[in-house]
């Protein structure tokens, strides 16, 4: 039940954080929820694989470069769901940021713990 809740906030936070940035589009509620998923998905499989692969850099940078992999996940996820596009990798890099912060803000006022 812990996930679903914290699926919903994502994608909450996913269409605060696209109303914020104009440089990264999201059509409806239904794309942001599926957006919210693929998300999941590729944070659970493609992440841990991209992390792995450029270790050397990451620690190199101080952990600095998980910032350009999460850049990355959201290419790639804009890339995957139609109706949720971003305009370029500043914008990806950005919509990242943004969308850490704002999810972080509802988990805190909701309740849910990530790690649960």
């Amino acid at each position: 039940m812990n996930f679903l809740i914290r699926l919903l906030i994502s994608a909450i936070a996913a269409m605060v954080t696209a109303y914020v940035l104009p440089g990264v589009k999201i059509n409806s509620f239904g794309t942001a929820l599926v957006l919210a998923i693929v998300l999941a998905i590729l944070n659970l499989l493609v992440k841990p694989v991209l992390i792995l692969l450029t270790l050397p850099v990451t620690i190199i940078t101080l952990g600095l470069f998980l910032l350009v992999i999460n850049a990355v996940i959201i290419m790639i996820a804009s890339s995957l769901v139609s109706g949720f596009k971003v305009d370029g990798f500043i914008w990806a890099l950005l919509f990242s940021l943004v969308l850490t912060v704002v999810t972080g803000i509802m988990n805190s006022l909701a309740g849910t713990n990530p790690n649960d």
